[in-house]
C-alpha cells in the first residue's frame, strides 16, 4: 500500500531535491511538503532545519528521519551558502542508506545528466594540468556524491568519448529532429505522446504534408541565420509507420531544403520490426540516411507479448537482415533491462544473440515506471526484487559489451527507473551516435519539427531556451499557423 511521508522544511526550500532523493529509496511513496512546523512532528517524516546564530554567517543544518521505530538525526556545519543543499542531501542520503540497507549505485545523484556534472567537475579542477586529468571529478563523484566505483568509472569513460564528439561542433552548428508521433500499437511501458495507427490513420497523410511545410519554413530561418546542419534524427513514435512514399517525401524535403554537405549523421528510427519493409528501407537508404535503429527490446516472444508488441523475435531478425542486404553499415539496437516477465537468464540470452548480430551500436535501457504508462496505470509498482534483477542485467551488459569490443559513448537517467540505474549507449569505435550526445549534453542547438517536438536553443553561456510544438497530431494539424508563429522564437533567440 502506498503511504504518505511528510517533508518538514524549516528555514529552507529544499523540497524538490529532498523529494527526488527520497523517491530513490521509497519509489512508491507520496510526499507532502510542509513549511509551517507544528509543535509535534507526525511520522513518517523527513525534517530539515537550518539554524543560524544572530550575527553569524556560519549555519548548522539538522536532518532527521522518523519512520516506524527508526529515528536518526544528522548535523552539518555550513559556511558556504552554495553548499547548503548538497550537504543536506548527503546527510539525508547517509541516513536513508542506514534505514533501508539499500545503497543506490548513483549515490545521491537524481538528475538526468550525470555525465554533464562529471564534465563540469573535471573542468573546475583547481589543480588541473591537462584536459585528461579526471581524478578530481572521480574523487568528487565517489566521496561527495556517493556514486559507486563502478558507476564512477562508467561516467569517466563515457565522458571521455563524449568530449571528443563535442569538440567536433562549431558555435553556429545545430541538429535537426523530426517527430513522427505514430505507432502500430502502444507498448505497456511507454509514456510518450504517440497515437496508434488504428486510431489515427486518417491523420497520417495531412500530418506528413504539414511536417514537410514546417521543414521548409524552418530551413528558411536557418539559412537566414547562417546556421550549419550537423546531424538529422527522425524519431517518434515509430517513423516507419509512414508509407515508403510518405517517408520519401519527408526525407527528400530535408535534403532539398537544408545544406547537407556538413551533415555528419542522418538517423531514422526503424524501431518496430512489424513496420519495416524492404520498400521503406530502400526509401530511407535512397535518401542518404546512414544510421538506423532496429529495436528488439527483447528477443523473448513471451516478453514481447507482455509489453504489447505485435511481432516476434523472428521479425526482428528479418528486419535486421533486410537492412544489411540494402547496405546499412550503422545499425543500432535497443534493449530494455527489467521488462515484465523477463528474467536475468532471458536478458542475457537476448543480449548474447544481439551481440552475435554485431550491430554497430547497442543501447541498453533500464525500465522506467512512467506515471502515464499502461504498466503503471494498471497498478504495478517498483519492486525491490525486480530492481535487483534489473541491476544484474545491466551489470552483465557492461561486462559482455566491453568483451565484445563496444564502449560507452553516452548515458542518461530517468525518474522512476528500476534499481535507480541508467540508460547507456554502447558502440564500436568510430560508430558513436552523434545526435544522442548533442541532445543529451545540451551544448548544441536542436531545432525540432513535428508534433510533440521541442526545440532547444543553446547559448554560449550554457543556458537553454525551449520552444514547444503542440503535442498531439490533431492539435498540430489544427493549429499549424500558430505553431509556425511560435517558431519565430528561433530567430529572436539568435538576434
Amino acid at each position: 500500500m502506498m503511504r504518505i511521508m511528510k517533508i518538514y522544511l524549516d528555514n529552507n526550500n529544499f523540497y524538490y531535491e529532498t523529494e527526488k532523493l527520497a523517491k530513490v529509496f521509497f519509489p512508491n511513496t507520496k510526499f507532502e511538503e510542509i513549511h509551517q512546523i507544528p509543535e509535534k512532528l507526525v511520522p513518517p517524516y523527513i525534517f530539515i532545519a537550518k539554524c543560524c546564530d544572530d550575527g553569524e554567517e556560519d549555519c548548522k543544518i539538522r536532518v532527521a528521519v522518523c519512520i516506524d521505530d527508526f529515528h536518526k538525526s544528522g548535523f552539518v556545519d555550513v559556511a558556504d551558502n552554495s553548499e547548503e543543499e548538497l550537504l543536506s542531501m548527503r546527510t539525508l542520503y547517509d541516513i536513508l542508506v542506514t534505514f533501508t540497507g539499500v545503497t543506490p549505485p548513483w549515490g545521491l545523484l537524481t538528475g538526468v545528466r550525470p555525465i554533464k556534472l562529471f564534465r563540469k567537475l573535471k573542468e573546475e579542477n583547481p589543480d588541473r594540468e591537462n584536459e585528461n586529468d579526471v581524478q578530481y571529478a572521480i574523487d568528487k563523484f565517489k566521496n561527495i556524491y556517493r556514486v559507486s566505483p563502478e558507476k564512477t568509472a562508467l561516467a569517466a569513460e563515457t565522458e571521455k568519448t563524449e568530449s571528443e564528439i563535442l569538440k567536433l561542433t562549431s558555435d553556429n552548428s545545430f541538429s535537426l529532429y523530426l517527430a513522427i508521433p505514430f505507432c502500430p500499437t502502444r507498448c505497456s511501458y511507454c509514456s510518450f505522446v504517440s497515437s496508434s495507427v488504428k486510431q489515427a490513420k486518417k491523420l497520417i497523410e495531412p500530418y506528413t504534408q504539414l511536417l514537410c511545410r514546417e521543414i521548409e519554413e524552418t530551413s528558411k530561418m536557418v539559412k537566414e541565420l547562417g546556421l550549419h546542419l550537423e546531424s538529422v534524427y527522425m524519431g517518434g513514435g515509430t517513423p516507419t509507420t509512414l508509407s515508403a512514399e510518405q517517408m520519401t517525401r519527408v526525407l527528400s524535403t530535408v535534403n532539398k531544403c537544408f545544406d547537407m554537405s556538413g551533415c555528419r549523421e542522418f538517423t531514422v528510427e526503424a524501431g518496430r520490426p512489424d513496420t519495416v519493409t524492404f520498400e521503406k528501407l530502400l526509401a530511407i537508404k535512397s535518401a542518404g540516411v546512414d544510421r538506423i535503429s532496429i529495436n528488439p527490446q527483447t528477443l523473448d516472444d513471451k516478453v514481447l507479448e507482455n509489453i504489447g508488441r505485435k511481432h516476434s523475435a523472428k521479425d526482428i531478425y528479418s528486419a535486421f537482415d533486410k537492412a544489411r542486404e540494402l547496405g546499412f553499415d550503422h545499425i543500432n539496437m535497443d534493449l530494455i533491462a527489467g521488462l515484465p516477465g523477463d528474467t536475468e537468464a532471458g536478458f542475457k540470452k537476448t543480449l548474447d544473440k544481439v551481440i552475435e548480430l554485431s550491430p554497430e551500436s547497442i543501447t541498453v535501457h533500464t525500465l522506467a515506471m512512467k506515471r502515464a504508462a499502461e504498466i503503471t496505470l494498471s497498478g504495478k509498482h517498483l519492486d525491490k526484487k525486480e530492481a535487483q534483477t534489473a541491476a544484474a542485467m545491466v551489470s552483465y551488459s557492461t561486462k559482455a559489451l566491453r568483451l565484445a569490443g563496444y564502449h560507452p559513448y553516452y548515458l542518461y537517467r530517468q525518474s522512476r527507473m528500476a534499481g535507480n540505474l541508467e540508460n547507456t549507449g554502447w558502440s564500436k569505435p568510430g560508430k558513436e551516435g552523434y545526435y544522442n550526445v548533442f541532445i543529451m549534453e545540451e551544448t548544441q542547438t536542436i531545432i525540432s519539427c513535428g508534433a510533440g517536438a521541442v526545440t532547444k536553443l543553446c547559448s554560449d553561456e550554457g543556458t537553454v531556451e525551449r520552444i514547444f510544438n503542440y503535442k498531439y497530431p490533431y492539435e498540430y494539424i489544427d493549429r499549424f499557423a500558430q505553431l509556425l508563429d511560435r517558431k519565430k522564437g528561433i530567430k529572436d533567440f539568435y538576434d
